[in-house]
């Protein structure tokens, strides 16, 4: 009852979010085992639907876990950057954009010290610390470091007040090249957001297969076991039977035997 007193669900999450993604799905079940036998069942399946996280997902928890001083700058700078965009301070996005690109360059880099990341991974990383600087519920995500996948921001921040005068028609040119951009980026990134979602469930999927596969052969045993441990029962019951037929002849032999005596 321990594991009980002492354990929920954001405890278990915040341990298992810790590992590497070669970790966490025996870690995960060693977890759901230990609160099942601990009788807690519903706690059990909430820890087995945690899904295991992207190798740039664990990068980036990992950051929240390790670099936590870096990671806050990075995100303070991102809300000073959103402040900016909402009030349209020009000078401000200046000098905030300089500055994103300053500590952004420094938290990717100790992202990549994890190692094993490769190109693409160090991309989705890049990805997700971009969009934590651009929206609050993503900065949010970052910082808890239970990300499972990687984020990908596919709004649109608007530019800063320009201070030169534009032309109507300029400026209704640039807008809609600007829309036909931001179009663009949208389709692309629904895609790539389709993709990606494609090759986790596929993860997804092999991993319970491993899981069905691992429960199977548990299976399999323990019912050979409790088969072998039923058919050894069964011949002591037939012992027993024995055993207790020879008694009651006995008792009613003895009891004759007596009988005769007194006579």
């Amino acid at each position: 009852m321990g594991y009980l007193c002492c354990v929920d669900l954001d405890e278990v999450a915040d341990r298992l979010y810790g590992l590497t993604p070669s970790e966490f799905t025996a870690a995960r079940t060693a977890e759901a085992r230990a609160a099942k036998d601990a009788g807690d069942a519903r706690l059990s399946r909430e820890i087995a639907r945690l899904r295991r996280p992207t190798v740039s997902a664990w990068a980036v928890n990992r950051l929240a876990r390790e670099h936590p001083g870096e990671l806050a700058e990075l995100l303070e700078v991102g809300e000073r950057l959103r402040a900016a965009w909402q009030e349209q301070d020009a000078d401000a996005l200046a000098e905030l954009t300089q500055r994103r690109g300053e500590v952004a360059a420094k938290v990717g880099r100790l992202a990549r010290q994890a190692g094993g990341l490769s190109a693409a991974a160090g991309t989705e990383v890049d990805q997700t610390l971009d969009a934590a600087l651009v929206d609050a519920g993503a900065a949010g995500e970052v910082r808890q470091g239970r990300l499972v996948k990687p984020l990908q921001y596919s709004g649109f921040a608007p530019a800063p007040v320009s201070r030169a005068p534009v032309s109507r028609r300029r400026r209704s040119e640039e807008e809609r090249a600007e829309e036909e951009a931001s179009r663009a980026r949208a389709r692309e990134e629904a895609e790539a957001r389709k993709a990606r979602e494609r090759e986790e469930a596929e993860a997804a999927h092999r991993e319970w297969v491993r899981e069905l596969d691992a429960a199977r052969a548990e299976h399999e045993e323990r019912a050979e076991k409790v088969a072998r441990l039923e058919k050894k029962l069964g011949k002591a019951r037939k012992k027993l039977d024995e055993v207790r037929q020879r008694l009651e002849v006995t008792q009613r032999e003895e009891r004759h035997a007596r009988q005769r005596l007194e006579r």
